[in-house]
């Protein structure tokens, strides 16, 4: 039976990890061990569900449990379900819910660059792309688009972090994904490195050699400043999509679609 909270006393230390912790402060709840991290939205959480991860609690708009989110809540056993009016739960988060639900749920433990890498011919590899919204319109395109895991350097956001996960539709739980420290893992895997980047020696995105490449990692850089010059220089191929009207230049994530459509194949 599910255990329904009304929300009565915004202080309650329980309601924590929705209204007054941040990302970070998340990330790091159960140090040493690994955090938490908040999925929104019914798609977003029973994707998550379906990966495996573990929930912890439920933060619901009032008329969804008996509607949207009823089976969500059967799936989640007895664990506290906190409801409220839209208006109350706004007042709580500070932000409009999409689709009235939150779910904290038990961050995993990450896989290896070999374990998610192994056997694949194509990874996607995010430099230093730091902007959530980024991150989970990537990860959408990845799903879509026949990548088969995105690898992340330190400096980019983390693809748990609630807008991504929401920008994502929940792929973030679909594709694998892991931290790299060194691209050269890549090769040793027998990975050649694509960098999307607009240098002379570009060739084209549609170049048949590059297309035949049996195993690829396609290398994209932050917003602005794009992929480090060192970053460049060491990859196999530097990859240009060829554009007209004087732009010279896309989006990350837009950069990413085209990439991965015509690189997927």
């Amino acid at each position: 039976m599910a255990n329904i909270i009304e929300i009565t006393d915004f202080s309650a230390p329980e309601l924590d990890i929705y209204a007054r912790l941040n990302e970070v402060q998340l990330m790091h709840y159960y140090e040493p061990h690994g955090g938490l991290f908040i999925a929104e939205s019914p798609l977003v959480i029973s994707r998550a569900l379906d990966a495996g991860y573990e929930p912890i609690s439920l933060l619901l708009e009032k008329k969804h449990i008996e509607h949207q989110a009823k089976e969500i809540i059967e799936r989640c056993g007895d664990i506290p379900v906190y409801t409220a009016e839209l208006d109350v739960l706004t007042q709580l988060t500070g932000f409009p819910l999409t689709r009235g639900a939150l779910c904290a749920m038990k961050r995993k433990e990450l896989p290896s660059v070999r374990e998610i890498c192994d056997n694949k011919r194509r990874v996607a590899v995010l430099e230093n792309v730091m902007n959530p919204t980024n991150i989970g319109a990537i990860f959408r395109s990845a799903a879509a688009l026949n990548m088969d895991a995105v690898l992340l350097t330190a400096g980019s956001s983390n693809p748990l972090y609630r807008r991504a996960s929401r920008v994502a539709m929940g792929t973030v739980f679909q594709i694998p994904w892991t931290y790299i420290e060194d691209f050269n893992e890549l090769k040793e895997l027998g990975f050649k490195t694509a960098a999307m980047a607009l240098c002379e020696d570009s060739i084209s995105i549609d170049d048949p050699e590059l297309m035949a490449e049996e195993k690829l990692a396609i290398v994209l850089g932050t917003e602005g400043d794009g992929l480090a010059k060192s970053t460049i220089s060491n990859c196999d191929y530097t990859v240009m999509i060829p554009m007209s009207h004087g732009v010279d230049s896309l989006n990350v994530a837009a950069a990413s679609a085209v990439a991965f459509w015509q690189l997927g194949k």
